[in-house]
């Protein structure tokens, strides 16, 4: 039996694990949950018995404590950090954006395993999370490309693996040219053709920054070097990702787009459970097809490799200066066109320096905050 830990319980990454878990009682036991201020917690904490939730929102805290007499609370920007390294052997780390650094830092501190749904606080801590974790065993990815990935890897050793191609649904702009992006809506590039899932990594989707930081995300998981990271638009999103070997053979991983597949196997990792949430109709003719990325109408991949080979603290100024020009996207108040050129200016004046605290990411996160604000400000 495995004790679980969720952070961003009730998002979607969250309520899927929770459903997950619910399937295997005999597997694994949620005791501790973490939101920011959704009540949907109280029905999550009666419903699994866990001990320990937070509450970022302190009158939602207020509600939930009045609801869950006998549950210990925690509310404030600290509740989900709590919730992290309360020592569950598993950790879910489902948050949007680089707020879920932190909880990633206590959860690996404290010696849990974390299953990674938060690609943002890999990307944005760097070494500083790798230098936390005890080894590359206590991250378990859960993004379904990534997820792919270390299962193709198992068919070869490290010295044998060539390529690593991600694959990326295109979103919903796919085939357009960079002329007609000019004039999208924020519903248009919310209305994604595969995923259901938050407005930031809706958003992120229909850039490609989400696939861009998905190209930081695997150079530091799997430490295989930039030159030989591919991004392959692949619009069924049957493939989740696949490995080139030396020899030239490569190893796909297939299933249905459904994120309780990857997320079952981080929490049961490195094994396999009897039980498929989702299977593969091989009784009905498809067609799986493969373009390449359109590098000049989709930039982002482009500036977050330049950023991950700056290294340092330059992926957490692509990182925060892309969350600004979301906001501001999602507000009206920036063109589609200009979160790009937003990362862009941001990246140009951002001096790298290594990670070697908390602080320092924080720090130079801040500054990129403004810098990018400045420019949204100049763009509108």
């Amino acid at each position: 039996m495995r004790t679980v830990a969720v952070v961003g319980s009730t998002g979607s990454i969250g309520t899927q694990t929770l459903d997950v878990v619910a399937r295997h009682p005999d597997r694994f036991r949620v005791i501790a949950l973490a939101c920011g201020r959704s009540e949907e917690v109280i029905a999550q904490a009666r419903a699994t018995g866990a001990a320990l939730v937070g509450v970022a929102d302190a009158d939602a805290a207020r509600v939930v404590r009045e609801a869950l007499p006998d549950v210990e609370v925690v509310d404030g920007e600290g509740a989900a950090t709590a919730v992290a390294g309360c020592g569950a052997d598993i950790v879910v780390n489902g948050v949007d954006g680089s707020q879920g650094l932190r909880p990633t830092l206590a959860a690996l501190a404290a010696g849990s395993r974390l299953a990674l749904a938060n690609k943002e606080s890999l990307i944005v801590g760097g070494d500083l999370v790798r230098a936390t974790a005890a080894d590359r065993d206590q991250i378990v990815p859960v993004d379904s490309e990534h997820s792919a990935l270390a299962q193709c890897l198992r068919g070869g050793r490290a010295e044998e693996v060539a390529r690593l191609v991600i694959t990326a649904s295109g979103g919903p702009f796919r085939g357009r040219t960079r002329a007609e992006l000019g004039a999208v809506t924020v519903d248009e590039a919310l209305d994604h053709p595969t995923w259901d899932m938050g407005p930031l990594i809706t958003i992120n989707s229909a850039s490609l920054a989400n696939k861009a930081l998905e190209v930081i995300e695997a150079h530091l998981l799997f430490e295989v070097p930039y030159d030989r990271i591919e991004v392959v638009v692949h619009p069924q999103s049957i493939v989740h990702s696949m490995v080139e070997f030396v020899d030239g053979a490569t190893i796909a991983k297939l299933s249905p787009p459904d994120m309780r597949l990857p997320i079952q196997l981080a929490l049961s990792w490195p094994d396999r459970l009897g039980h498929a949430p989702a299977r593969m109709d091989w009784t009905t003719a498809q067609s799986l097809t493969f373009e390449p990325l359109d590098h000049d109408t989709f930039p982002m991949v482009r500036l977050a490799v330049q950023a991950g080979r700056a290294g340092g603290t330059a992926p957490a100024a692509y990182n925060a200066a892309n969350e600004e020009a979301v906001a501001a996207f999602l507000d009206r108040r920036l063109g589609f066109l200009g979160i790009a050129d937003v990362v862009a200016a941001t990246l140009g004046r951002h001096e790298a320096q290594p990670v070697e605290s908390l602080e320092q990411v924080l720090a130079a996160e801040a500054d990129a905050r403004r810098d990018a604000r400045r420019h949204i400000a100049r763009a509108g």
